[in-house]
């Protein structure tokens, strides 16, 4: 059983795209039917794949923004100029075309509701897919541990998933907290500037909670959140990460 499992998510597959989702300008949530897919946990990711007509191939690794509950399989992709695979999936794929992937993927980066909370997520840029990833599973899974997402941003129209977060942070037991590092709009009432040892005290929960904590984006941001925790007390083995950088898009 364990082998075919192994064997199952190493293999690559073809999904069809059922629809792709405008989240801002460089930005799309691409929604997959994948009928050999066997599920995943909440912050795993997949390969792609993608095949030229002389044959040559490049791949990519993308986190899964959808819940394990529900149907259909959720990636959210940010363009990058001069990538070889990114603009390829937020500018030419339309409904119906196929797209080859394998997974899931990671398991340290993972959160289960059987885990519990409290919760701090925090995200940089297209970071937050993981942790949307998670909160979805906390709401589909009726969950009720308390969860705090600090998100950072260039500016307000680089927030993705900007109206759910809103309605998200309505819910009881989450908190949903936005900056800025760049120009911020008349009437923002985030917070402003990069995320410090400073903002995570303010914003984050005290050490002595002993909260699980999920962190993603640039290798920069990663490094001072992850720091500034530590210095804050919280214990480095409840501090998960994952990271990202210059690889092509």
């Amino acid at each position: 059983m364990a082998r075919a499992a192994v064997r199952g998510r190493l293999t690559w597959q073809l999904t069809e795209v059922v629809e792709s989702i405008e989240e801002t300008p460089r930005v799309k949530s691409l929604v997959l039917r994948a009928p050999e897919w066997s599920g995943h946990r909440a912050g795993q990711h997949v390969d792609i794949r993608l095949t030229a007509e002389d044959g040559y191939q490049v791949q990519r690794s993308y986190s899964i923004a959808s819940a394990p509950e529900e149907q259909s399989l959720v990636l959210t992709v940010e363009r990058l100029d001069d990538g070889e695979v990114s603009p390829y999936l937020v500018d030419e794929l339309r409904p119906g075309d196929q797209l080859e992937l394998r997974g899931p993927i990671g398991g340290y980066f993972a959160w289960d509701t059987s885990a519990g909370g409290p919760l701090l997520l925090v995200g940089g840029g297209s970071g937050i897919v993981p942790l949307m990833s998670i909160l979805r599973h906390r709401v589909a899974a009726g969950n009720n541990a308390d969860v705090r997402l600090l998100a950072s941003w260039r500016t307000a129209g680089d927030i993705i998933y900007g109206a759910e977060l809103e309605r998200l942070g309505r819910l009881d037991g989450v908190e949903i907290i936005h900056t800025l590092t760049r120009d911020a709009p008349a009437g923002w009432t985030g917070r402003r500037g990069r995320i410090d040892e400073a903002m995570l005290g303010d914003v984050g929960w005290a050490a002595k909670a002993a909260p699980l904590s999920f962190v993603c984006g640039p290798t920069g941001l990663v490094e001072a959140v992850a720091t500034g925790l530590v210095a804050l007390g919280h214990a480095p083995e409840r501090i998960r990460t994952e990271r990202f950088g210059p690889t092509g898009g």
